[in-house]
């Protein structure tokens, strides 16, 4: 019988069986249901990836995700071994919920304090059972979560989220989230006591520290009581525009961080909002004893030189918390010590304390106590802190605030010289013989496995991909493209197409023809591999590429209502309200924060510009072409070449020859808002009244009469005069300011893009920006010598081409250009 319909026989009658004194097997063996709605299902798993573990747990997962994304967990202490008949979830006659097998009996079961009668699996998610008349619950997995917070699930000071332990293992781990003392804000704890991140205090609609957990138009988040013990927090979700439900998620992650989860029903994939500590060392005590953290890598702990993990098993399946062992044991006071830097280390750790020492008196107190692992020594103060207690999560001194001169020497172990010379003698010797007989042998070993490795890439084929990117063929997407017959734009990286896929699905996508790649195949498939592990929620999504003999294509998502671009033009048949205008700014801002600060590899997209941001179903910014600059490799110099003929969105720095950083980004951000402010473009070939030159269109160039108007508080004028008013005014002041800040002149005052979304929501205060003075030349006509911009002695005039600075264009010789005549007062 289909497990979707086991659920609906055992509603009606399971209040009568529990009157009987008779008890009800809800789930036997591997039998499973659905929740109504049918997205979630209730039933036994293995969390194992790979399917040799034999631990087996009750638990409740996403019933549409490809990959098992597990929601709650029931015997999370007790794993029971591959279920079989005998194994059963069932509601007993006295009202219990127990899990039961016939070698180890209950393994869980619920605490409720009134007996239940009934028993619900609702469209939520929640597990429910209910009393005799089927009033409130009284008892439901709602109110005893494990590490996912869903909506509609409230959160009171009794509720705690609790990490699993390891992805691979459910039992609770070390890192919780629930409401912090003062019961107005979230606290993510380590062991339960100790306190290491916050959502800041409520607001009344928002969190302090997290104003990006918030998207209005999605989430509705409600606080009642805050401030008093009988404080409780839930959120839900609205669904979407075709009504079906939003799937969204929090979690408490086993490496102790919160992260948001939404579903994309479009690209079927989960895209992480945002996650806290961005910064993974923050996490407290993530590395354990004597570990040492990084963020910059793979993996984010490591074991200092000499000593090695205590627990190796552990660390294997990314559980650091045993943290790291001297490779060599003993106390006899010939140790050593090695300076590993300006580090800090997590929590309180015992130490005794030396004024006006000398280092080397510092060493011998060390030496002489066993229970010393090491010492802080600062030269120019010769302070010496002594460490009594081995140092929790160390890290380098750049993860904190503030600046210091105390190095940390760690104690080390140094091997007993005159053994070490016997050894090496004697390693010498068997190495000389030896290497005669071994070294034809190698060398045949190395002639076997490079033909094996050059077979191995010839046949693995469409096993390069990262997991969650598909190989093509070029004759897949040839045929899915009709023969790349409709044309959805081209760029300085190549011509886009729309098809649709033959698997089944019939999905639309985009296909990319890349016509300047600069790289063979197998640097081509390494970057496109990082570029697909890239995903955010304002990110187009890379579903799979092509790499065959000279084809380079990558096949994206496609986005239904095109191109920003396309709305900007005053002729548009559509208009964008100002609720979706602000929405695509914060979203756009959002996804170009996240390339440059929160992949593991910052990446600057140099081309930001309305034809690059995509507008989904909903009218959601997607910035598109990310990466794509890494893809170019050695032709890199052609595709700027084309970059800089994108009028009025390359910043000064770009002509100056200076090395390029994330504000060239920024710079190029502020020209788009003023556009999406402005429902124009910024470049327009005709006069501001409307007056067409029968000979020659002029060009008009609208950021410098926007920015002087902004700078002066006229915003209303700058904002598009098609919304007729109806637009939010504080939300169009802080926009329109935050453009201007966006391109100034000199790069080191623009903003970092995380803190221009922080502008943009509000939690940043937004002040008058300086005038730019680059673009205010262009206003005056006057001469001007940039200074600390990397424009150094190149004037800028009415004479001379300021717009070969702003756009990388020389004007073609003849051609009239009103960039450093005089702008009209009014548009």
């Amino acid at each position: 019988m289909p497990c979707t319909y086991l659920l609906l026989l055992f509603l009606f009658p399971l209040s009568a069986c529990a009157k009987n004194n008779k008890a009800f097997i809800i789930i036997k063996g591997n039998q499973t249901i659905l929740s109504s709605q049918s997205i979630f299902r209730l039933g036994f798993f293995t969390p194992s990836t790979n399917g040799s573990s034999s631990n087996w747990y009750l638990g409740i997962w996403y019933a549409s995700s490809p990959n098992p994304v597990y929601v709650w967990v029931a015997n999370r202490n007790r794993p029971v071994s591959d279920p079989d008949s005998s194994t059963t979830l069932q509601l007993t006659s006295t009202g219990y919920l127990i899990l039961n097998t016939s070698r180890d009996g209950v393994v869980w079961r619920t605490e409720n304090e009134n007996p239940a009668t009934g028993f619900r699996f609702s469209g939520s998610g929640n597990l429910i059972l209910t009393g005799e008349y089927d009033s409130s619950p009284v008892w439901q997995s709602f109110q005893n979560p494990t590490d996912t917070w869903l909506p509609g699930m409230n959160v009171t000071r009794q509720t705690s989220f609790t990490s699993w332990r390891t992805p691979s293992d459910p039992s609770p781990g070390l890192y919780s989230l629930g409401l912090g003392p003062g019961f107005n804000e979230f606290q993510l704890l380590h062991n339960e006591t100790t306190p290491y991140w916050s959502t800041g205090n409520w607001t009344g609609d928002s969190f302090v520290g997290v104003p990006e957990m918030t998207v209005p138009y999605i989430y509705t988040f409600s606080f009642l009581n805050p401030y008093t013990p009988a404080a409780s927090f839930k959120y839900i979700v609205t669904p979407s525009s075709d009504s079906s439900p939003r799937l969204s998620r929090f979690v408490v992650d086993s490496n102790g961080q919160l992260k948001q989860w939404a579903w994309e029903p479009q690209g079927q994939f989960w895209n992480m909002f945002w996650l806290q500590p961005e910064d993974q060392c923050r996490v407290h005590a993530l590395c354990g004893p004597l570990g040492f953290c990084s963020s910059k890598t793979l993996e984010p702990c490591a074991c200092i030189r000499g000593f090695l993990p205590k627990n190796a098993a552990a660390w294997g399946s990314t559980d650091y918390s045993d943290g790291c062992r001297r490779e060599y044991d003993g106390c006899d006071g010939r140790d050593a010590f090695e300076a590993v830097g300006d580090l800090r280390y997590d929590g309180v750790v015992e130490t005794s304390r030396l004024e006006q020492a000398s280092k080397s008196v510092c060493e011998k107190r060390c030496l002489g106590n066993c229970s010393c692992v090491g010492f802080y020594y600062n030269g120019k103060s010769n302070l010496c802190r002594i460490l009594l207690e081995s140092p929790m999560n160390i890290k380098n001194s750049s993860s904190w605030t503030g600046t210091t001169d105390d190095v940390l020497y760690i104690r080390d172990r140094i091997k007993n010289s005159s053994k070490r010379s016997v050894s090496r003698g004697v390693i010498i010797l068997c190495g000389v013989v030896g290497s005669i007989s071994v070294l034809g042998s190698t060398l045949f070993a190395l002639l076997i496995l490079l033909r094996r490795s050059k077979k191995t890439k010839r046949e693995e084929g469409d096993g390069f991909a990262v997991s969650n990117l598909k190989v093509f063929s070029f004759k897949e997407l040839h045929k899915a493209t009709n023969g790349f017959s409709e044309k959805l734009g081209h760029g300085g990286f190549g011509a886009v197409f729309k098809g649709t896929l033959h698997d089944g699905t019939s999905t639309s996508v985009a296909v990319k023809r890349l016509e300047r790649p600069g790289s063979g195949e197998g640097e081509f498939r390494a970057e496109v591999c990082t570029i697909g592990n890239i995903q955010h929620v304002n990110l187009v999504r890379l579903r799979g590429f092509c790499s065959e003999n000279l084809h380079r294509l990558l096949v994206y998502d496609y986005m239904p209502n095109g191109s920003l671009s396309s709305y900007l033009s005053r002729t548009s048949p559509e208009l964008l309200s100002w609720e979706t205008r602000f929405r695509i700014a914060l979203g756009t801002a959002k996804g170009i924060a996240y390339l440059h600060e929160g992949c593991r590899d910052c990446i600057i997209h140099c081309d930001i510009k309305p034809e690059n941001i995509l507008l989904d179903s909903d009218y959601n910014a997607k910035v598109s072409d990310f990466g794509l600059a890494k893809l170019v490799g050695r032709d890199f110099s052609r595709v700027l070449a084309t970059m800089r003929g994108t009028w009025g969105y390359v910043a000064p720095e770009w002509i100056s020859g200076l090395p390029i950083t994330t504000k060239a980004d920024v710079y190029s951000f502020g020209m788009t808002l003023l556009e999406l402010i402005g429902g124009r473009r910024n470049v327009v070939s005709d006069t501001p009244g409307g007056e067409k030159d029968e000979k020659e269109p002029e060009k008009w160039f609208f950021p410098p009469w926007a920015a002087r108007e902004i700078i002066q508080g006229n915003v209303d004028l700058v904002v598009d005069s098609r919304l007729n008013g109806e637009y939010n005014n504080e939300e169009a002041t802080r926009m329109a300011t935050v453009a201007i800040w966006c391109i100034q002149d000199n790069e080191e005052i623009r903003p970092a893009m995380g803190t221009v979304v922080k502008m943009l929501e509000g939690v940043v205060e937004v002040t008058v920006p300086p005038p730019p003075k680059l673009i205010q030349a262009l206003v005056s006509g006057d001469s001007y010598i940039g200074v600390g911009n990397g424009l150094s002695g190149t004037s800028c005039s009415e004479g001379r081409g300021c717009s070969d600075l702003l756009t990388g264009l020389s004007s073609p010789t003849g051609s009239r250009s009103s960039f450093g005549g005089k702008i009209p007062p009014s548009p």
